[in-house]
């Protein structure tokens, strides 16, 4: 790997560090592969569904993360309606951005725990194509309630009379885009195309002020997992001091958030991810370990059951008995019914229901403007990261709730769609750690600085 240059933040200002090669680094520039570029313009084109009005990117739309762009949307249901008006499906849109490290679903003895596969219930496994990420390409064309294409072929004979139809076979070959004798190998390529696109630079391009901050902690040598809530007043239902002692220079002491001045966050940062990483336990599922680009993915990509009550405003609760039988007592079960749906046994899949994959926190604020509205939980319920209403208060006050010594009010959010295989999580201050949370959040959306 040749030279990179990082200008390293405030404390550090001016610092030019050379010869960052012996770590892995985002790509320089967001240039795009042939491959990439093919899988863009799939992503971009309408034309690919029944009527030509739905793409990917209009459920998936960079100014938001790649989730839904529609704010009066995720203001209610959070469900972007189908290609056909009046089709709804069952959840909101999750982030096409940071998905491309997803192994194939599969059960880890040593971990105890189902990993891996898209969509929030695993059904995109990757048992098929080997890529969990193409596998969840295929769906939304094919789904009668999104891009609603009766077959795989007609998705192959749009692409075929695009303007595009050449670049497709000068990557992939004559005769790659073949709708009679070839339908499968045509419709893999499509997606196999797709999941390139959504693995580059161009969508996940880590340049958030949390990706500045981790190269220059890295240039001077410092590991911020590390990082704990060591020294900082907790306010109300907080513990923990994280192990990191009182005692010494705080400065000098890895377990102290002050140790981490000067390399791109402010103070209130510093201390929303050493709550984070600590207190409130929310590293425990969206994790510090890096990926293979060598930046955190916040997402440990195993399914949890938090307590998320039900959207009452979702539409898919009125869609026609042919896509929902059980109407308005439909419960998604996430990756529990996936796996009864599969053929698993009870003693597999009882322990799974109302699980759902752990999503990204990269880009969870990033919006086109801040009035704005942004949906949270697989069915879009929570509508806000901070506010009393909002889904950070909603961790504080369900972790409260499974605390004995506690006693918040129990009215304070509706019961959990799915009350059994819930995750313990771990209580922390709303009041005053609520706020740091929210603050390091926000140094998770894209575009902060260039490469």
């Amino acid at each position: 790997m040749g030279q990179k240059k990082l200008w390293v933040a405030s404390g550090l200002s001016g610092l030019l560090v050379m010869g960052m090669g012996a770590f892995s680094v985002a790509q320089a520039a967001a240039e795009l592969t042939p491959l990439e570029e093919l899988g863009e313009k799939l992503f971009m084109d309408a034309n690919l569904s029944v009527n030509r009005t739905q793409s990917c990117v209009s459920c998936h739309d960079p100014d938001t993360g790649y989730t839904s762009p529609d704010s009066w949307v995720n203001q209610g249901g959070a469900v972007i309606e189908g290609a056909i008006p009046g089709r709804f499906g069952n959840r909101k849109p999750p982030s096409a951005a940071y998905a491309g490290d997803s192994p194939v679903l599969h059960y880890d003895e040593t971990e105890q725990a189902w990993i891996g596969g898209m969509f929030g219930d695993g059904r995109a496994t990757g048992w098929v194509l080997g890529d969990p990420l193409a596998e969840q390409a295929q769906g939304p064309f094919l789904n009668p309630l999104e891009q609603a294409q009766p077959g795989a072929r007609q998705v192959i004979i749009r692409v075929a009379h695009s303007d595009y139809a050449d670049h497709f076979e000068a990557v992939w070959g004559t005769k790659s885009l073949d709708a009679v004798k070839n339908v499968d190998g045509s419709y893999e390529r499509i997606v196999h195309s797709i999941a390139a696109y959504e693995r580059s630079v161009e969508v996940s391009p880590f340049n958030s002020k949390f990706d500045l901050f981790w190269d220059n902690a890295r240039v001077t040598g410092k590991d911020i997992t590390r990082i704990t809530a060591a020294g900082l007043p907790a306010g109300m239902g907080g513990g923990g001091m994280g192990g990191g002692g009182m005692g010494g220079n705080a400065e000098n002491n890895p377990a102290r958030w002050e140790h981490y001045r000067g390399l791109g966050l402010s103070d209130i940062e510093l201390q929303g991810l050493a709550v984070f990483n600590d207190r409130a336990g929310c590293a425990e599922c969206h994790t510090l370990t890096p990926g293979s680009a060598g930046y955190p993915l916040f997402t440990d990509f195993r399914y949890h059951n938090i307590g998320t009550p039900r959207n009452p405003e979702n539409p898919f609760y009125t869609m026609p008995e042919e896509w929902n039988p059980d109407g308005e007592s439909w419960v998604d079960n996430g990756l529990g019914e996936f796996l009864k749906n599969a053929g698993y046994p009870p003693e597999v899949y009882e322990p799974e229901m109302g699980k759902f994959r752990t999503p990204t926190l990269r880009n969870v604020d990033l919006r086109p403007s801040e009035d704005f509205v942004k949906a949270y939980g697989h069915n879009g319920f929570f509508k806000s990261l901070d506010g009393m209403d909002g889904i950070i208060h909603f961790y504080a006050w369900r972790a409260m709730m499974d605390n004995p010594a506690m006693n918040p009010n129990p009215n304070m959010f509706p019961a959990p769609e799915v009350d059994r295989n819930r995750a313990v999580m771990q209580p922390f201050g709303f009041g005053v750690d609520g706020g740091r949370l929210l603050a390091f959040l926000k140094t998770l959306s894209d575009g902060y600085f260039e490469r």
